[in-house]
């Protein structure tokens, strides 16, 4: 960490001053507590000289620790009331944070930095997960990922096979990522309190995923095996048409065995024998 952090004013000051009162239609719940934001900023370390890409930085509780770990920050915000609070950052901190005003679902990492990243947030929860999907689709490009998730879909990241909470976002996850739940936030730490708990979750990309597999392959078997879980896979998998016994046979799966019961390792042998299957393109 930085030993000359420039001293700052609080949050709440910054907020009252702006008139940045949180948007509800945007998700908008601000952590004004700055053992929390350091805490998560830590959970992403070493940042020092590295490159942090922030989704949703709102008036900067997070930013101000990133910054004191001595990251580099650039911020996604698609909220303009929050730029002038962050320029103010931003010249607290010259040269240390590009604030980007757009909205993070469609934003190309590539283009906001050509150079490898983290990302750490507090996501908005409407978008957390599409979000996730198009990292995951990048990781190779990202060092870690530390980030804030409805406590719901943070115990669907970490589930393991014949659970409950086990499917597609756990196996997509965990196929190219070391995936930890680190600790809990209850609403109480937000203002305003969502009405649901929180979770920071790391994920750390693999040097190479877990198991060979197609991923345009691997995500069409998991919708289909995943989109009837309650059937035997032998059913849930005709909607990939093709001759299913043989596909199970091939990629070593019990036909009568059913989706949550396959593990990470399972599902990519079914997608490489999918993909083996499909006629080479014209």
């Amino acid at each position: 960490m930085e030993r000359s952090a420039p001293a700052l004013p609080p949050l709440s000051e910054v907020i009252a001053r702006h008139g940045l009162t949180p948007r509800k239609s945007f998700s908008q719940n601000y952590l004004l507590d700055p053992r929390i934001t350091a805490r998560i900023a830590r959970a992403a370390a070493p940042l020092a000289g590295a490159t942090v890409i922030e989704v949703g930085p709102g008036p900067g509780g997070l930013t101000r620790a990133l910054l004191a770990e001595g990251a580099k920050v650039i911020a996604v915000e698609r909220d303009p009331r929050f730029l002038p609070a962050l320029d103010e950052l931003a010249a607290a901190y010259p040269g240390r944070l590009a604030v980007h005003i757009a909205d993070a679902v469609g934003c190309d990492l590539a283009r906001l930095t050509p150079s490898r990243c983290t990302i750490v947030a507090n996501l908005p929860y409407q978008v957390a997960t599409v979000l996730l999907l198009d990292w995951l689709r990048r990781s190779g490009a990202i060092d870690r990922m530390v980030l804030m998730f409805q406590k719901e879909v943070a115990a669907r990241l970490v589930a393991t096979p014949s659970t409950k909470a086990y499917g597609r976002l756990a196996v997509q996850a965990q196929w190219q990522c070391r995936v930890e739940a680190l600790f809990d936030l209850a609403p109480g730490a937000f203002t305003p309190p969502p009405k649901v708990a929180s979770t920071v979750v790391r994920l750390t990309p693999r040097p190479a995923p877990i198991a060979p597999a197609d991923p345009a392959a691997l995500e069409r078997v998991l919708a289909a095996a995943f989109g009837q879980r309650r059937k035997m896979l032998r059913g849930a998998l005709k909607t990939l048409g093709g001759d299913v016994e043989t596909l199970l046979a091939t990629a070593g799966v019990v036909p009568t065995a059913r989706a949550e019961e396959l593990s990470v390792v399972a599902f990519c042998a079914l997608a490489r024998a999918y993909a083996a299957s499909q006629p080479p393109p014209v």
